[in-house]
C-alpha cells in the first residue's frame, strides 16, 4: 500500500544546499524503482544455493505474497528470508551481496530519490531487507554512511533463516531503529519512503517525502553513479522476476544436455566443421575482418600472434572456429574439466617473465598463437590493462576484438567453479560470438621500430576498444579478484595434462 499523501512527493524536495543535512531513506520502492525484493532474494538463492534452492523459494513465494499483502508485511518477508538463507554459509551470502547484487541494484536506482539522497552530506538507509544483502552496495556504490536493516541469526557460520531481535524492520520497528541510531536529540532533516509502513520513521524527521510508484520512470544511468560497476559476478544475466525464475528452473533440465551436445560437437568434430555444427545447434558465430593465412613452416615463417580481448575462456575456441583451424593459446589457469574437454592446445603461463617469454617464442616458431593479455575476463564494456610481454616477442601482431551475447547465463565466474564456465555459456538458448579480425600491426608501430612494449600494448588496447566502443582501463586481474572474491586470482599449480588437451585463455 502506498503511503497516504500526508507528505509531499519527492519531486518537490529541493536538493540544493543539503551538504550539511542527513537523509534517511527506505530501499525497495524508494531508492529503488521496484517495490518487490523477490528478485534479489532469488539471486541469493541461486548464486549461493543453486537451482534447487531457487526452486524451493519459488514454491514458498505464493505463501510469502499472501502473507505480505493480506496479513502481515513482516511475516511475508520472514518467509522469504527463511526460504533463501536457512543453512547457507554467511560468507557465501556476504560474497553474493558484494559481487553479484550491486549490478542489479544499480540498474534499478530511482532518479528522483537518488537526486535527493546524493545531495545530502550524511546518508542513512533504513530497510526491511537483510543488512547482509544490501550493505555492500549501499556503502560502496551509493556512499551510505549507515545501513539499518533486518539482522539474520547464524550458528557456526551458517544462517539459521531466523530473524534476530527486534525482527523485520517494518512500521514502528523502523522508527525504533532510527531513534536508537540517532538518539532523541538528533533529528534527521529528510526522510524518503513509499508506503504506509514508512510513516512512523518519516514522522521523526524534519521533512518527509513520498516516492510514488511510476513504472515509466527510467533508472539512473551508470554515468551518474559515484563509481561505475566494472566488475561483477554471478551466473544470471537477467534479474529473476517470479516468471523469469520459473522459466529458468524449467529450462535448466533441457539446457544442460544441450550444452553437453554443443561441447561435444566442438571437441570431437574437425575444426573446419565446428562452425557449421555450432550454427546447426543454435550457437551463432559471426566473423568480421580479414584474418591472415596460416604461417608457412617450409619457409621458416614465424607464426602470427592473435591478441584478443577477453570475454570468456572460450575465446580461443571461437577464434579457432572463425579461422577453421585450431589455434594454440597460452593461459594463466583453467580447471581440469576444461582441460579434458578442450579441442585446442594451450600452454600454461608460469608468471615468470623469462620462462613465459621463452615458451611463447618457441610456440610462435611452430605456428600461430592466441593470447589474451588482459589476463582475466571483464563483462562490462571495458578493457583491462594489457600485459606488455607479448609485444616484445614478435612483430607479427593481429588484434582481435571478441564480443559474446548471452541471454540467461554468464559463462564466467570469479567466485564459483570455473569448470562449469563452458557449460553455462552453452546452456544459453542461443549464445553468440562475434570475432572481428583487425589489421595486422604495421612494422613501424612494433618494438622492432623502437616502440616500447608498453606503447605497443596500449596502442592495441586502444584499437580494440575503439572497434568495440569500449573504454580502456588500468585495472588488472588482481583488481578484479580482490573486488569479487577477496583474493588475487592466483590458482595453485596442478600437475599438467599433455599439451594437446588443454583449454582456455
Amino acid at each position: 500500500m502506498v503511503a497516504p499523501l500526508t507528505f509531499p512527493t519527492v519531486e518537490k524536495c529541493e536538493s540544493i544546499g543539503r551538504a550539511n543535512h542527513t537523509v534517511v531513506a527506505d530501499m525497495d520502492g524508494t531508492l529503488l524503482r521496484g517495490r518487490s525484493s523477490f528478485p534479489y532474494f532469488a539471486l541469493v538463492a541461486f548464486e549461493a544455493g543453486g537451482p534447487l534452492r531457487l526452486f524451493f523459494l519459488l514454491l514458498v513465494s505464493p505463501l510469502a505474497g499472501l502473507l505480505y499483502y493480506y496479513i502481515s508485511e513482516s511475516a511475508g518477508i520472514q518467509v522469504l528470508i527463511f526460504a533463501t538463507f536457512a543453512g547457507m554459509r554467511v560468507s557465501d551470502i556476504e560474497s553474493v551481496g558484494r559481487a553479484v547484487l550491486p549490478k542489479f541494484y544499480a540498474g534499478d536506482l530511482h532518479p528522483e530519490s537518488w537526486r535527493v539522497f546524493s545531495s545530502c552530506g550524511r546518508r542513512c538507509v533504513l530497510t526491511a531487507n537483510p543488512r547482509v544483502m544490501v550493505e555492500a552496495f549501499l556503502k560502496d556504490f551509493l556512499g551510505a554512511d549507515m545501513v539499518l536493516g533486518t539482522e539474520i541469526g547464524s550458528y557456526r557460520g551458517r544462517a539459521t533463516g531466523i530473524v534476530q531481535n527486534p525482527g523485520v524492520l517494518v512500521g514502528e520497528k523502523k522508527a525504533d531503529a532510527l531513534r536508537k541510531a540517532f538518539g532523541d536529540n538528533k533529528q534527521p532533516e529528510i526522510a524518503l519512503g513509499d508506503r504506509h509502513t514508512d510513516i512512523p520513521f518519516m514522522s521523526l524527521c524534519k521533512e518527509g517525502y513520498v516516492v510514488l510508484s511510476k513504472p515509466e520512470v527510467q533508472a539512473v544511468t551508470s554515468e551518474k553513479l559515484p563509481k561505475p560497476i566494472i566488475f561483477h559476478d554471478g551466473r544470471l544475466v537477467q534479474k529473476p522476476t517470479p516468471l523469469t525464475a520459473l522459466l529458468l528452473v524449467l529450462w535448466i533440465p533441457i539446457a544442460f544436455p544441450l550444452a553437453c551436445l554443443r561441447i561435444a560437437a566442438g571437441s570431437l568434430l574437425p575444426m573446419p566443421l565446428v562452425y557449421y555444427a555450432f550454427w546447426a545447434l543454435g550457437v551463432r558465430v559471426t566473423v568480421k575482418g580479414h584474418p591472415p593465412p596460416p604461417a608457412n613452416k617450409s619457409q621458416s615463417q614465424s607464426g602470427v600472434l592473435f591478441v584478443c580481448s577477453h570475454r570468456t575462456l572460450l575465446d580461443p575456441i571461437f577464434l579457432s572456429t572463425a579461422l577453421g583451424r585450431p589455434i594454440p593459446a597460452v593461459t594463466y589457469s583453467v580447471s581440469r574439466l576444461s582441460e579434458i574437454i578442450s579441442p585446442i592446445k594451450t600452454v600454461r603461463l608460469s608468471r615468470d617473465r623469462a620462462t613465459d617469454a621463452s615458451m611463447i617464442k618457441k610456440l610462435l616458431e611452430e605456428g600461430d598463437l592466441a593470447i589474451c593479455p588482459e589476463g582475466t575476463t571483464c563483462r562490462e564494456p571495458f578493457l583491462l590493462r594489457f600485459s606488455a610481454l607479448f609485444s616484445e616477442l614478435t612483430d607479427q601482431l593481429v588484434p582481435v576484438a571478441m564480443v559474446n551475447k548471452m541471454s540467461m547465463f554468464h559463462g564466467t565466474t570469479a567466485r564459483g567453479w570455473k569448470g562449469m564456465d563452458p557449460f553455462y555459456f552453452f546452456m544459453n538458448p542461443s549464445p553468440a560470438y562475434e570475432v572481428t579480425f583487425l589489421n595486422k600491426l604495421p612494422l613501424e608501430l612494433t618494438c622492432s621500430s623502437g616502440k616500447s612494449s608498453h606503447e605497443v600494448a596500449n596502442y592495441i588496447q586502444r584499437v580494440i576498444a575503439a572497434t568495440l566502443s569500449y573504454e580502456c582501463t588500468a585495472f588488472t586481474r588482481k583488481d578484479k579478484y580482490r573486488a569479487l572474491a577477496g583474493n588475487d586470482g592466483t590458482v595453485a599449480e596442478k600437475p599438467q595434462l599433455k599439451a594437446n588437451k588443454v583449454m582456455g585463455c
